[in-house]
């Protein structure tokens, strides 16, 4: 990005859940580039993207946090609050996978799935809302997928939990209209981050494919013949956090390329 970006996020707490990587790190420097304090936690060491975001953000927060325990979220939000105030802005972007058909599903896999994708957001926002009420001034932003509506065969957990935070999403929504929140899905298709990489390894193996033919060939399926970036991720959920934007909540906003799979 060239030049200074408006500091239309200065004085604003934005916590991001998976902002150490791919997607997460991505809104979270697109918010910390716009003035926003940044807060991120993870369950294991943070490494390099730690030292990226300090770089970047004016202030940042950084504290352990695992989304599947109430007590680690309840512990996060409280340290937050401590150290620079409640969050005016969160972002649920921290998600996993797992590689499977339902017939034979494991199902402690397809827990873990539905834990941090769903269940995850959902601890998230519970700790976070009544503060946003309270002040009257919030965005809550849940990173969806395309595969919430489309579906993908050997992902069976993953759409499903995807397809759940759309309906919370869209609940948080009408509890917080009133209030000056907004809750919105950006749901993009195939994008290029670490995650991506894992999971065309295995579609690869699978497939008996090597990692670059099975990466060309879905770029081939796409419209725009590419694979969506995370900045795009990032400039979008920036936007969406402008006090213009309020009246966007309730959306699945699709970032698709072109492409309804």
């Amino acid at each position: 990005m060239s030049g200074k970006a408006e500091q239309y996020l200065a004085g604003r707490v934005a916590i991001v859940t998976g902002g150490l990587s791919g997607i997460g790190k991505a809104i979270a420097l697109a918010l910390a580039e716009r003035g926003a304090t940044i807060a991120v936690g993870s369950r294991r060491e943070a490494g390099a993207a730690l030292a990226e975001l300090e770089a970047s953000a004016g202030q940042l927060f950084y504290q352990r946090l695992d989304v599947g325990d109430s007590q680690s979220v309840a512990a996060f939000v409280d340290g937050l609050r401590d150290a620079h105030g409640s969050a005016d802005i969160l972002v649920n972007s921290a998600g996993i996978t797992a590689h499977e058909l339902v017939c034979g599903h494991d199902e402690q896999s397809w827990l873990d799935v539905i834990d941090i994708n769903l269940s995850g957001p959902f601890r998230m926002i519970r700790a976070c809302l009544p503060a946003m009420i309270a002040r009257g001034w919030g965005r809550i932003i849940n990173i969806g997928s395309t595969a919430a509506t489309t579906a993908v065969a050997d992902h069976a957990a993953y759409c499903a939990s995807k397809s759940g935070l759309l309906g919370l999403s869209r609940a948080v929504a009408l509890e917080g209209a009133p209030h000056g929140v907004s809750s919105v899905v950006i749901s993009p298709t195939w994008v290029q981050t670490e995650m991506f990489d894992s999971s065309m390894a295995i579609q690869a193996r699978n497939a008996g494919r090597s990692v670059d033919e099975e990466i060309a060939r879905l770029v081939a399926q796409q419209p725009q013949q590419r694979l969506v970036q995370p900045r795009e991720l990032g400039a979008l959920a920036a936007f969406l956090c402008r006090d213009e934007a309020l009246g966007i909540t309730m959306e699945d906003i699709q970032l698709n390329a072109g492409a309804l799979w």
